[in-house]
């Protein structure tokens, strides 16, 4: 099975073994007011909760969205169970998406919001550097996959538009891209709470 295995897991509470992951650690640890994003984490992470993802994809936007959602412990935990699933070229990629896209996030998003007239900002090149989206060494829809990930965690609207389109225009299926939607919603949620509760 290509998803995180949770076999020793009941739906009233987690019971680990001396084998326990990280990840399943961080997860078992979530309070009870928590406990809906405790079933939907090991829900979206398995094969079954996110149709449409192989499982490269699954764990490139969980890494991902684990790196953009800044809880570090979260991402070094996603990143050790991630690491069944991926080689050192998804790793990568899911890093760059959640640093390119911590970049182009905020600026796009401000261009979003700023209602400038027209020709205005919009008009105005970025000047920043961007070659990471041309080049990120894995399949490019996987990459537009973990771009408009991330971008859901950093809420840009333009961003998410426009990798939005290009997947569902080069035959991504809507079930997939809300699978990874999905992923990021659940990794970004759980992130926050961990931090809330961190001593």
């Amino acid at each position: 099975m290509d998803g995180l295995t949770m076999d020793a897991v009941t739906m009233d509470g987690p019971k680990m073994d001396a084998g326990e992951t990280q990840l399943e650690r961080l997860r078992a640890g979530l309070p009870d007011y928590a406990r809906d994003l405790r079933l939907n984490l090991a829900s979206v992470l398995s094969a079954e909760g996110a149709p449409g993802l192989n499982g490269r994809q699954l764990w490139s936007v969980a890494l991902a969205t684990g790196i953009a959602a800044r809880h570090p412990p979260l991402a070094h935990a996603i990143e050790s169970a991630a690491a069944a699933h991926l080689d050192a070229e998804h790793v990568t990629a899911a890093r760059t998406a959640a640093a390119i896209m911590g970049m182009n996030n905020v600026y796009y998003r401000f261009l979003h919001l700023v209602e400038d007239e027209e020709g205005g900002y919009r008009s105005m090149p970025a000047r920043l550097r961007m070659n990471a989206l041309a080049s990120a060494g894995i399949d490019r829809l996987d990459f537009e996959l973990l771009c408009l990930a991330v971008s859901a965690v950093n809420g840009c609207g333009l961003c998410i538009s426009s990798h939005e389109r290009k997947l569902r225009a080069h035959g991504v299926s809507r079930e997939a891209i809300q699978s990874a939607v999905r992923i990021a919603a659940v990794v970004y949620a759980v992130a926050g709470v961990l931090e809330y509760t961190a001593p």
